[in-house]
């Protein structure tokens, strides 16, 4: 049986924010909380996978809003599981970080959208900034007198046109709420009008290759990125679809999926169990000017199946070995059929769900 190395967990789809960027936009889908028999299932059934190592509560609400939170968090970590969470952080509370330090939190990834209370409101309304930093850095303190082992901080970042410019003033506020990492993710657009905010145009790069003569492969060295060197590099990037840096082939990264290929899966409030976060709802964006309409995916759901059986169904691992192999129709190449509106089917005749436009197996989008 395929290892199972981490869960993302959604306790709740609610949020007490109502950000530009949010899916909320383009879905119906009911809101509710985790019930806690599908999360004891969840636990009771990881006992079967010795090898899993985290728990990472997200999804797409904040999860700071669930009642027993903290006591999902303390459940995992007296099992021994690494327990990661991203946030808003607007909810806590100087009680409330005591009590996420007391029950065994490991990491902490904070929304930061910009790096002024203007910039940063302006696409998560009704937030300060100001505040949003003190309440990350209390929790780091309070993590730090209770234990010789860090709190991890993270921030994640989306980047658009409205906010790009920020981007290089962000390492003021990593270093003040003492961020190990900074994770910066495209956005995807759920509404119309953020078409005009991606930064990325895809070219056909879907497979990977040495080169031939239409489509010449760029070998290109360590090189300092400087006002000397930024100009003809970008320039190239842009121009060139096929290109090696540091004997890495840049198209390697396509096709890859990082849930399937590290062993993770996701587990929606109601109970459903998704092969990745993508699929926990069902919902609408754009991918290239493209309109489409993403079906969620559940092979199981809790506590009504237990987790080994959900895992080992000859269905889930079929699917997770063909997202391995990743032959799909590349549909954000072409997106040129009916196929693409949906991800129902493809051109290659694979069945639901296909992955051919996951921005996540392109490297456009990311999760913390």
């Amino acid at each position: 049986m395929d290892e199972l190395n981490k869960i993302y967990v959604e306790p709740t789809n609610r949020c007490n924010l109502t950000c530009v960027t949010c899916i909320r936009h383009s879905w119906g889908e009911p809101f509710g909380d985790m019930d806690w028999p599908v999360y004891r299932a969840l636990i009771d059934g990881l006992a079967e996978f010795p090898g899993s190592k985290t728990i990472a509560f997200a999804g797409l609400g904040e999860p700071l809003l669930h009642e027993r939170f903290l006591e999902m968090v303390r459940l995992a970590h007296d099992r021994g599981m690494r327990t990661e969470m991203t946030s808003n952080a607007v909810l806590l509370t100087p009680s409330l970080a005591t009590s996420l330090v007391d029950a065994g939190l490991d990491q902490f990834t904070v929304s930061i959208d910009g790096t002024s209370d203007e910039s940063h409101g302006a696409i998560r309304s009704g937030t300060s900034l100001e505040e949003i930093i003190a309440n990350v850095r209390m929790l780091y303190r309070l993590r730090e007198k209770e234990s010789e082992t860090p709190l991890r901080i993270g921030i994640e970042f989306v980047a658009m046109k409205r906010n790009l410019h920020e981007l290089p003033g962000l390492w003021r506020i990593a270093n003040r709420i003492l961020a190990s990492f900074v994770l910066v993710t495209n956005v995807l657009p759920y509404a119309a009008d953020l078409q005009n905010e991606i930064l990325y145009r895809l070219r056909p790069t879907s497979y990977e290759g040495q080169g031939w003569p239409n489509n010449p492969l760029w070998i290109l060295p360590q090189m300092d990125w400087n006002q000397d060197t930024q100009g003809p590099l970008s320039l190239i990037m842009r121009q060139q679809p096929n290109m090696s840096f540091l004997d890495i082939n840049l198209n390697q990264r396509n096709n890859y999926c990082p849930f399937v290929r590290t062993g993770s899966l996701a587990v929606a409030w109601h109970g459903g169990i998704s092969p990745c976060p993508p699929l926990l709802h069902s919902y609408t964006c754009f991918i290239m000017n493209r309109k489409k309409f993403f079906r969620r995916c559940e092979f199981g759901r809790l506590p009504g199946q237990t987790l080994p059986a959900v895992w080992s169904n000859p269905e889930y691992a079929a699917f997770r070995e063909r997202v391995r192999k990743f032959e799909f129709s590349p549909c954000t190449d072409c997106g040129g059929c009916d196929s693409a509106e949906t991800n129902e089917d493809d051109c290659f005749g694979n069945s639901f769900p296909v992955c051919g436009d996951c921005l996540w197996a392109r490297g456009v989008l990311r999760c913390a």
